[in-house]
């Protein structure tokens, strides 16, 4: 049993509203894992900061959440990816807007892990994906 963790979580402990025994508290023992989508967002969101002293800020958080274990998304994660991608559009739901958290929630169904978001709704049409929140 692992845990996958969607980008919010680590921003909401960056910004102080989650704090770090929060998640270790429902974790337990359990492996944590980042994903490349993840790293990306969050790298994103350093390059783009607004001050100095924000990009500091994201850049210390961002070189301490690094130690985490990444997983990489090859093809077995792609052939889910795109099965979720269809069945979202043939069900009428856009899939497009989606791209990360689909990327994300295919790593963590590959995974057999269970998603770490405080963003339900962007994860619970999602077939397959175990998710747990704070």
């Amino acid at each position: 049993m692992g845990f996958l963790i969607d980008t919010c979580i680590w921003i909401e402990v960056e910004q102080g509203i989650l704090a770090p025994a929060q998640i270790a508290e429902l974790t337990g023992k359990a492996s944590i894992y980042l994903s490349p989508v993840t790293i990306a967002e969050l790298k994103f969101g350093v390059e783009c900061a607004a001050t100095p002293t924000i990009r500091k800020q994201r850049m210390t958080a961002f070189s301490r959440i690094r130690s985490k274990p990444v997983l990489r998304i090859d093809e077995t994660t792609g052939e889910i990816f795109g099965s979720l991608a269809a069945s979202l559009k043939i069900s009428g739901k856009a899939h497009r807007p989606r791209i990360q958290d689909l990327w994300l929630a295919s790593q963590a169904i590959q995974h057999n892990f269970s998603l770490l978001t405080r963003n339900l709704h962007d994860f619970s049409d999602i077939p397959g994906l175990r998710i747990a929140t704070i």
